[in-house]
């Protein structure tokens, strides 16, 4: 800490925008996506209110990463709108401006399937990167919260190890805590467990379902079925670029409407 810095207690860390209210957080109208001639996104259309946990099931291929870095302007749609509640809507009729773009990504943070985390930087360099760099924040504040942070996922011991020393659980919770300093509305999971061990999925399982009991909004792709029921409010079945069904967990998971659904479920849970 710097001579000029004062001291900064580490906050109690809760959504940026708590769920007063079933108002809309997110709504994405006709979303479309192609990469060269293959078509991934047909036109998606999502409403997510604040505080709504969605879940994105499907098979491989169906487009549901690709909704979520759209949503996160990592990948650049080809047409649609998706509006943020209190910000400019952002079409993609035409290439969105570098302003625009700065929305979507400042009001949502991503967690890697794969971590995605600076391998030449430490763990606690890791998450204060974004904050410090990207946000202009006051590194003193940033670093205090990324520690209270740390702490809360048990590895404060490990604030000064880079990621090669780390499980892959313990790489998927850092992966975590970055997005939550960032100091999202809306958190954006891609299979958050799928490249873990099966003895550390619990972890990162655990770790998901208290930010969802805490209100903040949250988009999931999974293949967790019984994750998916537990901790959602809301999933989405996704494919060929469509939302074929979308409603609560009971109903699409237990009385799903359309016959993909049906089929989709039917695989997955009887595969031989």
């Amino acid at each position: 800490m710097s001579p000029v810095d004062p001291p900064v207690t580490p906050p109690v860390f809760l959504p940026a925008t708590p769920p007063t209210d079933a108002a809309a957080l997110l709504t994405v109208r006709g979303l479309q996506k192609s990469f060269g001639t293959t078509r991934v996104l047909e036109s998606i259309d999502l409403t997510v209110n604040r505080g709504t946990v969605l879940a994105l099931i499907g098979p491989s291929g169906s487009g549901k990463t690709t909704i979520l870095r759209c949503l996160n302007g990592l990948d650049l749609a080809d047409g649609g709108t998706i509006d943020v509640a209190d910000y400019p809507t952002v079409s993609f009729d035409a290439v969105p401006g570098k302003k625009q773009l700065t929305t979507l990504r400042d009001r949502s943070a991503m967690v890697f399937q794969h971590y995605n985390l600076f391998p030449h930087k430490t763990v606690l360099e890791n998450v204060i990167e974004g904050p410090v760099i990207v946000q202009k924040r006051n590194r003193a504040e940033v670093t205090a919260e990324a520690l209270a942070l740390l702490d809360r996922v048990g590895l404060t011991e490990k604030k000064d190890s880079y990621p090669f020393e780390l499980s892959g659980g313990q790489q998927q919770r850092v992966g975590i805590v970055r997005a939550l300093a960032l100091r999202p509305q809306l958190l954006l999971f891609d299979e958050p467990t799928s490249a873990l061990d099966p003895e550390l999925v619990g972890d990162v399982l655990r770790l998901i379902k208290e930010l969802a009991t805490e209100g903040w909004t949250m988009v999931i792709v999974t293949h967790e079925l019984e994750f998916a029921r537990e901790v959602a409010t809301e999933i989405a079945f996704v494919d060929g670029g469509l939302i074929v069904e979308h409603g609560a967990p009971k109903e699409v998971l237990r009385n799903p409407r359309e016959d993909r659904t049906r089929q989709f479920l039917h695989r997955l849970l009887f595969p031989f």
